[in-house]
């Protein structure tokens, strides 16, 4: 279909009054994409496009920048933008993921900048401790916060990490993002939903740190930071009140299985090289827990060679969690008998016809 041009355009629109000029304004804006609805919010404030011209021609005050975040963070935290809040106006509710992308962009030239460490550096760990929140709380008007954002989390990550090793060498480096490390990788990614572009541009953290780890020296050096970093997570754990302890050992199952990957990187890199008494302390952490963590005392154990002892790990990591497809791999890999239940999830996913067959 041929587009209009100008003249057509707006002779069409010369019969429509007001009303029905704003109707179908807002049924493009309702029904559009989210671009076309960021295009129409654009046109709405009339001063957009100058405040961009004029951030555009400004180097930022890294003390600034983060003064704005930490007010932006608190108020999102306190859920001033998800309810009628008079700290935050109306039009800055619907506004916040443009708010969001501007403090990002200051953030991340604050971090570049010759004053970015440590101003800039906090700032960012700001952005990327709420967006990693926003993934389990609403703080704003938005199903998906992290996609409606376009914030790759993993991105602002690698720049954060490549910051911290430039400014404050390997050491610096290595104890500062061993801790955020635990804090911020996502075993799914930071969307909600896992779809979209922005997901798709993810990757995880254990990825972005395998490419900063350029020796071995380097490796082993990290892992004693990383155990360092659990250390202090398993005490925080226990100084919880009893009342908050009952979803320890969630939280613990939950944040192995975030770390999944990051700890098969390390297997693959300590095991045989004379340091491997970091993974004896990685499989009896206090801070670690659950079926992913069976699973590589039971890698460990097959690897030095007992058997029998792999095979009643992953049978007792079976019994709990008789689904779990590493497991189920590993199981039939060693020989393990496989628990009752565990051997019906086998058939079920074995059986051509699938599980309504194997129940039929």
């Amino acid at each position: 279909m041929k587009r209009m041009d100008r003249t057509e355009f707006f002779g069409r629109l010369a019969p429509l009054d007001e009303e029905r000029l704003r109707k179908a304004l807002w049924n493009l804006y309702w029904r559009g994409s989210a671009a076309m609805r960021e295009r129409i919010e654009a046109e709405l404030d009339p001063d957009a496009r100058g405040r961009r011209q004029r951030m555009a021609n400004r180097s930022v005050d890294p003390d600034l920048v983060l003064h704005e975040v930490r007010d932006f963070v608190a108020l999102a935290r306190s859920g001033a933008y998800i309810a009628g809040d008079r700290r935050v106006s109306r039009q800055e509710r619907s506004r916040w993921r443009f708010t969001f992308q501007r403090l990002v962009a200051d953030a991340s030239e604050a971090l570049l900048g010759p004053e970015g460490i440590p101003t800039g550096v906090a700032a960012v760990e700001h952005l990327i401790d709420l967006a990693r929140d926003a993934h389990d709380h609403g703080y704003f008007h938005s199903d998906d916060p992290v996609e409606a954002a376009r914030f790759v989390v993993s991105d602002a990550v690698a720049l954060l990490w490549s910051r911290l090793m430039g400014g404050y060498g390997f050491a610096g480096f290595a104890e500062r993002a061993a801790p955020q490390l635990i804090r911020w990788e996502s075993r799914y990614g930071w969307t909600r939903t896992g779809f979209g572009p922005t997901s798709e541009k993810e990757t995880s953290l254990a990825t972005v740190l395998a490419g900063m780890l350029r020796t071995h020296d380097m490796w082993v050096g990290f892992a004693d930071n990383y155990l360092s970093a659990l250390d202090l997570v398993a005490r925080n754990g226990t100084e919880r009140s009893k009342r908050d302890r009952a979803d320890s050992e969630w939280d613990r199952a939950r944040r192995t299985a975030a770390l999944s990957e990051w700890h098969d990187m390390l297997f693959g890199k300590l095991v045989g090289h004379g340091v491997e008494d970091r993974l004896d302390r990685l499989i009896r952490h206090a801070a670690l827990g659950g079926p992913e963590l069976t699973f590589l005392q039971a890698r460990l154990a097959h690897q030095r060679g007992d058997i029998d002892g792999a095979r009643r790990l992953v049978h007792q990591g079976l019994e709990k969690v008789p689904g779990h497809q590493g497991l189920l791999d590993f199981a039939f890999e060693i020989g393990a008998p496989l628990p009752p239940r565990a051997q019906q999830v086998f058939k079920e996913r074995s059986s051509p016809a699938g599980p309504a067959a194997v129940r039929g």
